[in-house]
């Protein structure tokens, strides 16, 4: 069975700051909270600097800064209207896997962030990697009815994981 996370970590601080356990972890909860099985899904999870992921952003948003967290879905599920629930991936008539998509993390703004918030930086990685693999699978907060769908799953999935609601 391929590994839910394949994690690669290009700013070795993310070593100790422990990204790939972190991800795993914060991957399996949302998958349960969502009722999707763990064995159908892989993701890939960069765990990078603000140097990398201001080029990153600059290439994919059109926003030459950094930011804490990037991600590209391998499919668009976006929800059908404003506050609807994305669909949900198809799993299980595919040999492998499916790839859900990647994420980027910069340690420098998630860092500072933690920082800044008096929170423990597990606790903010955990949050956006949720984060991160909710836009994987459709959820957005462009629109405020979208938000409060995504900040709901965001809010009961860390709670599952003992992290206070970031809101």
């Amino acid at each position: 069975m391929e590994p839910l996370v394949d994690c690669v970590i290009e700013d070795a601080r993310w070593e100790g700051a422990g990204l790939e356990p972190l991800s795993l972890r914060a991957a399996e909860a949302v998958l349960a909270a969502l009722d999707l099985p763990r064995a159908g899904f892989t993701l890939c999870v960069l765990g990078c600097d603000d140097a990398r992921i201001a080029v990153l952003n600059a290439e994919f948003r059109g926003k030459p800064a950094p930011t804490n967290v990037l991600s590209w879905p391998s499919e668009e599920l976006a929800e059908p209207g404003p506050g609807a629930e994305p669909a949900r991936p198809l799993t299980g008539e595919a040999e492998a896997p499916w790839s859900l998509g990647d994420i980027a993390i910069s340690y420098d703004t998630c860092a500072r962030e933690a920082a800044a918030a008096g929170k423990p930086l597990t606790d903010h990685v955990t949050h956006l990697v949720v984060h991160g693999l909710l836009h994987l699978l459709g959820y957005d907060h462009i629109e405020d009815a979208d938000a409060a769908v995504m900040e709901k799953w965001e809010v009961a999935i860390l709670a599952t994981l003992g992290v206070d609601d970031p809101y």
